[in-house]
């Protein structure tokens, strides 16, 4: 593991790969969350499908995810004549740094623990061990 975190930090990360880190997104996922972001209205999934050159079934299963994980938001727009339809839209910026934020500072919390937990287990060991050799 550390090697894995030593690695990433080594990495050249642009700001879309906070995605990934923080939501485990996959590429797909982030191309389909920056045509949303590009797009001046909101767009269905259909719209969405064609503008990544995928099947309808497998963006919708993107654009779940990306619901899931707070990125983007879905209104229902209905027909005068009955029916409705979804159209999907980027979440605010500050909201999704936002909630990062939190993430990240929770995931530092549960490390420093860890850590801490770490500390304690070996210094016992070897407190015990030096008194085994005396």
């Amino acid at each position: 593991m550390p090697d894995a975190m030593n690695e990433m930090l080594r990495q050249d990360m642009a700001c879309e790969g906070l995605l990934e880190c923080f939501h485990g997104l996959k590429q797909l996922d982030k191309h389909c969350f920056q045509v949303l972001v590009k797009s001046s209205d909101p767009l269905t999934v259909d719209d969405v499908a064609e503008e990544v050159d995928r099947e309808r079934s497998t963006v919708y299963r993107s654009i779940q995810r990306l619901m899931q994980t707070g990125f983007i938001q879905k209104e229902q727009i209905n027909y005068d004549e009955g029916g409705y339809y979804h159209v999907y839209y980027p979440t605010d910026p500050d909201e999704i740094a936002d909630d990062m934020q939190r993430v990240l500072n929770d995931w530092y919390a549960k490390m420093g623990q860890l850590i801490s937990e770490f500390r304690e287990k070996y210094d016992e060991a070897d407190a015990q061990k030096i008194e085994l050799e005396s």
